[in-house]
Order: C-alpha cells, then sequence, then structure tokens
C-alpha cells in the first residue's frame, strides 16, 4: 500500500513539476523577447542548450547523476530527438515572440491532436468517441478565436503550428526511447542539447541573429539579465520535466497537463502580455478550447485510471484461475 501511494505520489509530483516549469517559462520568455524586445529566439535558445550541457556535465562531475558516455552508437541512439528537439524550442521561441499570450496558448492546443496521431502511428494506440470530440470542440475554439484575433501574424501561426507537431513527434519518440532503457532521461537531455549546440550557433551566424544579440542595448539592465539567465536554466528545467512527467505517466499525460496550465496563462495573458486585444468572438472561442480542454483532461484520466483497473481486474482473475 505504501509503495502504491509513493507511486501515485510520484506520477502526481512529476506531471505538477512540469506543469510549474512550464508555465514559468512561457512567462518570461515573453518578457525576455517581447516587453525587453530581445531580438534574437535563437540566441536565447543556445542559452538554453548551453545551461543544459552545463548542469548535466557538471552533475556528473559530482556523481549526483549519470549517463553514458560518448561512443559512436550514441547518436543512433538519440536520433531522431535532437533535431526534435531543437526544432520544437527555437519555434516555440519565434511563435512566443510574434503571438500575444492566448493565442499562443489556444494554438498550442493543436499538440494534443498531434500527439494523438503520434501515439496511433508510432505506439499504436487507440482513443475513445468521447476523447475525440472533446479534442474536435478544442480545435474548433482555436478556429472561432482565430477568425476574430485583430493581432494576426502569419509567420507566428505558422511557427507555432510547427512546434505542436514537433512537441507532439518529441514527446512520443521520448516514450520510445526511455522504454528501450539505453541512455536514461539524463542521457536524452545531455546528448539532445550536446549535438544541437554548434548547428544552432552557426544558424544564428548566417541569419545575423549572434550580431544583434551582442548588441542589444539591454545588458547593463540587472532585471533584464536576471531574466535572460533565469530563461536559459528553465530551458533546462522544462526539458528535465517533460521527460521525468512523460517517463513516470505518458506523452498523452504530459500534453493534458501543458493544455491546463495554457488555460492559466491564456487569462493571464489577457491582462499582463500587454500585447492581445480583446474582441467578444476571440474571446468566446478562447473559452470554448478552454471548455473542450478540461473535459478532454477529465475524460483521459479517468479512462486511464477504469483502463489500469481492468489490467488489475484481469490479473486477479488470472491469479485465481492458476491457483
Amino acid at each position: 500500500m505504501a509503495d502504491k501511494s509513493l507511486t501515485v505520489f510520484v506520477k502526481l509530483f512529476a506531471a505538477g513539476f512540469y506543469g510549474l516549469s512550464s508555465f514559468l517559462i512561457v512567462v518570461v520568455n515573453k518578457s525576455v523577447l517581447t516587453s525587453y524586445g530581445f531580438p534574437s529566439s535563437i540566441c536565447v535558445g543556445i542559452g538554453q542548450m548551453l545551461a543544459t550541457v552545463v548542469v548535466l556535465r557538471v552533475g556528473k562531475a559530482l556523481r549526483v547523476i549519470s549517463y553514458p558516455d560518448f561512443d559512436e552508437s550514441i547518436p543512433l541512439k538519440t536520433f531522431p530527438l535532437p533535431l526534435l528537439y531543437v526544432g520544437n524550442q527555437i519555434t516555440g521561441l519565434f511563435g512566443t515572440k510574434r503571438l500575444n499570450l492566448p493565442m499562443f496558448t489556444v494554438l498550442r492546443r493543436f499538440s494534443i491532436l498531434f500527439t494523438m496521431l503520434a501515439e496511433v502511428f508510432l505506439l499504436k494506440k487507440k482513443f475513445s468517441r468521447p476523447v475525440q470530440l472533446t479534442v474536435f470542440t478544442m480545435i474548433l475554439g482555436a478556429f472561432v478565436a482565430a477568425s476574430a484575433d485583430l493581432s494576426f501574424d502569419l509567420q507566428g501561426y505558422v511557427f507555432i503550428l510547427l512546434n505542436d507537431v514537433l512537441t507532439a513527434a518529441n514527446g512520443a519518440y521520448v516514450k520510445q526511447k526511455l522504454d528501450s532503457k539505453e541512455l536514461g532521461k539524463y542521457g536524452l537531455l545531455y546528448y539532445n542539447a550536446l549535438f544541437m549546440i554548434l548547428p544552432t550557433l552557426l544558424l544564428a551566424h548566417l541569419t545575423g541573429d549572434v550580431q544583434k544579440a551582442m548588441e542589444y542595448e539591454g545588458w547593463a539592465d540587472a532585471v533584464f539579465l536576471t531574466q535572460f539567465i533565469l530563461s536559459c536554466l528553465m530551458g533546462f528545467v522544462l526539458m528535465y520535466s517533460t521527460v521525468l512527467c512523460t517517463q513516470y505517466n505518458s506523452a498523452l499525460t504530459t500534453t493534458i497537463v501543458g493544455c491546463i496550465k495554457n488555460i492559466l496563462v491564456t487569462y493571464i495573458g489577457m491582462v499582463l502580455g500587454g500585447d492581445y486585444i480583446f474582441s467578444w468572438t476571440n474571446f468566446i472561442g478562447l473559452n470554448i478550447s478552454i471548455a473542450g480542454s478540461l473535459v478532454y483532461s477529465y475524460i483521459t484520466l479517468t479512462e486511464e485510471q477504469s483502463s489500469k483497473q481492468s489490467e488489475i481486474t484481469k490479473l486477479d482473475i488470472k491469479g485465481k484461475v492458476v491457483v
């Protein structure tokens, strides 16, 4: 009984930790990229990768954590996660910069649809009709909200929808890689970031983002610098919490927690974001999507619990038959 309670606690802690991390990084990134006008989303991403590599390397040196040393088989074992990781990170940062928070979060709900599709194709999962209907409601709400988005930004929409696809694929592949137990969660985090630092730095140099970041005038501002460093560290914390939540729960549970967190971000963003333009159609669309996400979260969690209970009952019956 104690072991069962501990397992439930670990699952809830992993989900809560991911939700808090996901909430904080959206708020901090929005502040750095929009409120302070930092010119390079790519350079923020590079800072997050560097922080991840340094923290994990120091952790291994101090023997707090462990992961496999590099050998020629590591790139194959991690593929395609490094590409999904950097694509997910950069598109998310670009979307955060260009969209107001309410529209950012409502468009992020497409990640649930894409996660379902990824789990159907990669993990061969099936979803009930009520789950399908609630996802349809969320997507309908997103379309209604987008139809009256007075601050519409095509590039922002493209980036965030790409981010949804990459988030879904990343979640499904992380679950697949963790189940194989070859690298472990720390190995996945470390090598994902390590392999993509130089290619992303080269991309930033070619696009002129490095020059823009160096010429930014806000480096002397202590508050901005604190938030920039926090953004870099939160990149690692978010990656770690995502892997942790996926490991102890599932890719779908991770997406559900992110969806609930987005409800908070939606309403807070209307007041504090500074770039949300109110219209009734947009507001109604946002709330349709939020209602769908709440019902969806309830249905998926109850279905997961009933499925586990059914498996336990079958095992009990088998045990009695064997005896």
